[in-house]
């Protein structure tokens, strides 16, 4: 099943080139504050299913074009994020470290963004602004010190995810704060549609050109592992949103352009860059020195 927001905090599930309203069987309000809806969808989901099913075979189609989708999960409890979790992006960027040996980083709910929204870059004159592609993690289950062998059992689905970020040395998360910094969508598809994540092609373009293409088993820390360590640590709760890290290929993306990400069996979806006028500070006064040169 493939669950989207849309058109101001309405749930729907997509179906061919369709999309079917079912908020009210959902018991979603549109337009509440805060969007909470699709959180608690996902921890009922199990109680919800029959009644989505039958709320699709009843209800009235709308073309999928005809609407605005939007981030799927507005209002995660967190975002989680493992940094240089595939050897090649790490030799690229010359990082000596690992997801195994590093841990992750967290993002704010306030960098969330959807597929129809643009990225927004910001006044940072001197620096450049990098594109990350990645696979989107949705937690179905309230989960802590979860083993390896039982993390399916807490995976609700997957989504398409880029991770932005400006490039420096200053503090990760400050550099990968800015809104809109995490597109994540077109929607989720639950893990039952999916099958083996650990197995699955993704790919990057920026302007129809091919920046990155990767597949999820050659993850430093595999999806196994990243659940397992999340879970050591905090506890998970539904809707919870694990970005996996991102293979080699990161590069600029600059005003104008389209950047397309593909996930096998997840979605696509193009966002738009633009630049943006606001997010100046004099933490990013200097230019990065010294100058990013990629390894190969």
């Amino acid at each position: 099943m493939k669950i989207a927001s849309f058109d101001g905090g309405k749930i729907g599930v997509v179906v061919d080139d369709d999309i079917v309203d079912v908020s009210e069987a959902c018991g979603v309000v549109p337009g509440e504050w805060p969007p909470v809806g699709p959180v608690r969808l996902i921890r009922d989901f199990d109680r919800l299913r029959p009644v989505i099913e039958a709320a699709i075979e009843s209800g009235e189609r709308q073309p999928l074009a005809s609407v605005r989708l939007e981030t799927p999960v507005p209002w995660p409890n967190k975002v989680i994020a493992y940094p240089v979790n595939y050897h090649a992006h790490g030799r690229e960027m010359q990082a000596g470290y690992r997801a195994t040996n590093q841990g992750f980083f967290l993002k704010p709910n306030s960098s969330l963004s959807g597929p129809a929204d643009a990225v927004m870059l910001p006044n940072v004159p001197g620096r450049e602004v990098h594109h990350e592609a990645e696979l989107g993690i949705i937690i179905g289950r309230t989960a802590r010190g979860v083993k390896r062998e039982d993390w399916a059992d807490y995976v609700f689905g997957y989504a398409c995810l880029m991770d932005m970020v400006v490039r420096g040395r200053e503090e990760r998360v400050f550099r990968k704060a800015y809104d809109t910094f995490c597109p994540v969508g077109p929607w989720i598809t639950t893990a039952d549609e999916v099958g083996d994540a650990e197995a699955i092609d993704f790919k990057l373009w920026v302007n129809g050109e091919l920046r990155q293409s990767a597949n999820t088993r050659d993850l430093v820390l595999d999806i196994p592992g990243m659940i397992a360590t999340a879970s050591a640590v905090m506890t998970l709760q539904p809707g919870d949103i694990i970005a996996t890290g991102t293979p080699e290929g990161v590069g600029e993306i600059r005003d104008g352009d389209k950047v397309r990400i593909w996930i096998e069996r997840v979605g696509e979806m193009t966002v738009e860059v633009v630049q943006g006028t606001e997010g100046e500070t004099e933490v990013f006064s200097q230019p990065y020195v010294p100058p990013i040169i990629k390894q190969a």
